[in-house]
């Protein structure tokens, strides 16, 4: 078998904690209680909803251990669906999706330099009643002047179909090899909506009249307020193991989530 050592961690809802228990006391599973008991484990089983997932592959990011989610949330994109039935079959059959995060490097008012991942996207916000002010930047060469509008973000292929997608960003399939640039609510220039970038661009945010129109940056959801500048880049150096069932692979669902029209 491919996987021998599978650990398990859960969220802290009554559903995910009550699915874990079972599976400890079926399959005897490592339970992860800090985080960091994985020494052994060669693949982790993380029970709960897309948020938890989110959470689990940022804790791990570093140690490059596949996880295989089960869905006790709501939407469960990023898991799958629960079944005890054939469990550890499913997991040493599971699909690979690989994924790269963003690196987000924001620059805040005081001078301070905060690094963060992210999975999904990384979304600069106005953070009083006033519009934003955005000069946005491709590899060193400013493309849009004044961006005036709530924010903007860049989303990986993973979270393209997420909040890049309610506010109008193009769906990537996982091997596109693309960043979706999405304005949130741009008042001007009317007429730009966004746009594909190759995953090779360093993009930069910078915040005009940063003290009479804040904003944050957020990597999915660590926040760092009041930031005068963020640059964004893929971070190829780390890679992301998700697993998923036979037939329902991220690249599937992705693909069944483009020509979703209910």
């Amino acid at each position: 078998m491919k996987y021998n050592n599978p650990a398990i961690v859960a969220d802290k809802t009554e559903q995910a904690q009550e699915a874990k228990k079972k599976l400890v006391n079926k399959f005897g599973f490592t339970e992860i209680k800090d985080g960091h008991d994985t020494q052994k484990a060669d693949v982790i089983i993380a029970i709960g909803g897309d948020g938890f997932m989110l959470e689990t592959l940022h804790m791990h990011i570093e140690d490059g251990l596949p996880v295989y989610g089960l869905n006790k949330g709501s939407i469960g994109f990023l898991l799958n669906e629960y079944s005890e039935k054939d469990l550890l079959e499913k997991i040493n059959n599971a699909v690979d999706s690989k994924i790269h995060p963003l690196e987000m490097k924001a620059t805040t008012l005081d001078g301070q330099v905060v690094y963060a991942l992210a999975i999904n996207e990384v979304s600069l916000l106005r953070t009083t009643g006033q519009a934003a002010k955005i000069k946005i930047k491709v590899d060193g060469i400013t493309h849009i002047e004044e961006m005036i509008c709530d924010g903007v973000l860049v989303a990986t292929p993973a979270g393209s179909s997420a909040y890049n997608y309610s506010n109008g960003g193009m769906i990537l399939p996982i091997g596109s090899n693309l960043l979706s640039l999405t304005p949130i609510s741009p008042f001007r220039p009317r007429r730009w909506r966004g746009g594909l970038l190759p995953n090779t661009a360093k993009i930069e945010f910078e915040v005009l009249k940063h003290w009479r129109r804040p904003a944050k940056a957020v990597a999915d959801n660590f926040e760092v307020d009041d930031v005068t500048n963020v640059v964004i880049k893929h971070d190829v150096t780390r890679t992301i193991h998700l697993l998923f069932d036979q037939g329902h692979s991220l690249e599937e669902r992705i693909i069944r989530e483009i020509f979703e029209v209910s």
